[in-house]
């Protein structure tokens, strides 16, 4: 039986370019230990697998997959979650990922998480001294053992960085937008951000100095897809 796989991009820029592809998937289509090899045919960055709420409900359950391994939190999965779930006539409050319970909320065109930096992995942050010198790394510059953040400040003053990710050890050379990786940046410089991170994928986050970092983006909608 084929299944019904939503694609989305999740951190797309004011216009609705750019943004990060995202599988969305009905949970109970696909049994628990298929999901693996879904997300890896697919090879999104990730996919997620939702349990629908209950008429009345206000909360959702999900679990995510990178084409490699299954993650206890990630940003643009949830932010996309969340946005799918308010247009199909199903809005929720909260997700509940292996990691915790996340927020959710909402601000015009904005979907907002609510997330601790701690559930995301421990990236390597790498400072760099230009747009330029970010631009023009490979991601082969940089070891497959662990997740690499590179970062460059665009305007200091108004919280404005560019940045990439690379994530082999994940299944994912080069990530187009990572909001796991902007809470950990965001709790590293202690303030509110604005990133343009890989082609032009835009994310906003506000710091907490109580250890949450809110993570925004915008969201569109690219139609779906089936798998065998």
């Amino acid at each position: 039986m084929a299944i019904d796989v939503t694609v989305l991009r999740v951190f797309t820029d004011s216009c609705g370019n750019f943004g990060n592809p995202l599988g969305v998937v009905d949970a109970a289509t696909v049994p628990a230990g298929e999901r693996q090899r879904v997300a890896t045919e697919l090879g999104y960055s990730e996919t997620i697998f939702i349990d629908l709420p209950d008429p009345g409900s206000t909360t959702a359950h999900a679990h995510i997959f990178t084409p490699a391994t299954e993650l206890p939190f990630a940003g643009h999965p949830t932010v996309g979650a969340a946005w799918w779930l308010r247009e199909r006539g199903t809005p929720i409050n909260t997700l509940q990922v292996p990691a915790g319970i996340v927020q959710i909320s909402h601000d015009d065109a904005l979907t907002i998480v609510r997330a601790r930096a701690e559930w995301s992995p421990e990236f390597a942050l790498h400072e760099l001294d230009s747009v330029d010198e970010l631009l023009a790394i490979e991601p082969g510059d940089y070891p497959d053992d662990v997740e690499h953040y590179l970062w460059t400040w665009i305007d200091r003053d108004s919280g404005h960085i560019r940045s990439r990710m690379f994530a082999n050890d994940l299944g994912v050379t080069e990530d187009e937008a990572t909001g796991s990786a902007a809470t950990r940046i965001t709790e590293y410089l202690s303030r509110d951000l604005t990133i343009t991170q890989g082609k032009g994928s835009q994310l906003y986050t506000t710091w907490s100095a109580e250890g949450w970092v809110l993570v925004a983006g915008r969201v569109v909608d690219d139609g779906v897809r089936e798998l065998d």
